[in-house]
């Protein structure tokens, strides 16, 4: 029997690309059809996340011209990841296969044909991993290596040069959903899912229009979320990074102490000062990465729903049994 499969797409402010793009993706729908390795019931599953531009009146548009185009759209921005769980929960029962891939048109659509090729082949994950950078910037390319090795580093598993293009069997979409955590970072949260994996490589091209929506910042803070949702690590380093304090504090004291007793103790204001600024500048860091733990408690004890499916393109169906 011949899998059904969703292409899962986040699309964010996407109307100068979406245009382009969206007959990339129907066209690789169409042409595994053919050739005789998906059902005809596959589709595109556009989830527009809260855009403040045309996306969602052309995601409309488009699931009105062709029956394989659908469409949600969630009540405001959730971020992409959210947007993400969205399309993947939308599509659970309505397939056996998804495969997750950004908008931009910058992931090579064609790798999809291996990625199936490896579920065939008895793949429950497939990820989609870069062969190389090189047509990144410098600075792209140089933070980006930096955020997997801050990651690797700090114990969040993820794998290297994988965003998040990736197929997922629907024993994985099962299983994912028992994942109840609010702060939520697929990248990482996929692999402790376990099952059978394997990795296709490609080349990742230029946006084909529209500009990025992760800058930095955004890059930054995707890799604090993954951190802290998968890792206490840093928590443990706090741990001893206090004990060697403490041992060079108390090394400090003896000193000190042992100075006034022969009396050879100097009056020193830059010594205090820099003490007390390293020491001050320590504790701010460690609570600040403690209270960043306690507000991730926080939002997990209220339990709030991850996202909110405004609208459909089409009303909500099952996979029959």
């Amino acid at each position: 029997m011949k899998p059904v499969l969703y292409l899962v797409i986040p699309c964010y402010n996407e109307e100068k690309v979406l245009p382009i793009t969206s007959g990339m993706f129907s066209d690789k729908i169409v042409s595994l059809i053919a050739a005789g390795k998906i059902d005809q019931k596959s589709r595109v599953m556009f989830v527009n996340d809260g855009s403040g531009d045309s996306t969602w009146d052309i995601i409309e548009s488009l699931s009105a011209q062709s029956e394989y185009f659908t469409g949600i759209s969630l009540s405001r921005n959730r971020g992409h990841q959210n947007a993400l769980l969205a399309g993947l929960t939308e599509a659970a029962d309505k397939c056996d296969i998804t495969v997750s891939i950004d908008c931009d048109g910058q992931d090579d659509i064609n790798a999809v044909d291996k990625m199936v090729d490896e579920y065939l082949s008895g793949a429950e994950i497939v990820y989609g991993v870069r062969s190389s950078r090189e047509s990144d910037t410098f600075f792209k390319r140089t933070t980006a290596q930096g955020f997997y090795g801050l990651m690797g580093r700090m114990g969040a598993g993820v794998v290297y040069n994988h965003a998040d293009y990736r197929l997922l069997s629907s024993r994985v979409l099962k299983e994912l959903s028992n994942f109840k955590e609010v702060n939520i970072f697929l990248r990482g949260m996929i692999p402790l899912v376990g099952f059978k994996s394997t990795c296709v490589y490609y080349e990742r091209q230029k946006r084909i229009a529209g500009k990025s929506h992760y800058p930095f910042k955004k890059m930054l803070a995707l890799a604090v979320d993954g951190i802290t949702s998968l890792s206490t690590k840093p928590l443990r380093l706090i741990t001893a990074f206090g004990f060697v304090v403490a041992a060079v504090s108390f090394a400090g004291i003896l000193w000190s102490v042992i100075m006034r007793i022969l009396n050879s103790t100097v009056a020193g204001w830059a010594s205090i000062v820099s003490i007390i600024c390293f020491f001050s500048g320590i504790q701010l860091l460690s609570i600040g990465v403690i209270g960043e733990y306690i507000g991730k408690i926080y939002l997990e004890t209220k339990a709030r729903p991850r996202f909110i499916i405004e609208k459909r393109t089409e009303p909500e169906k099952k996979k029959p049994d």
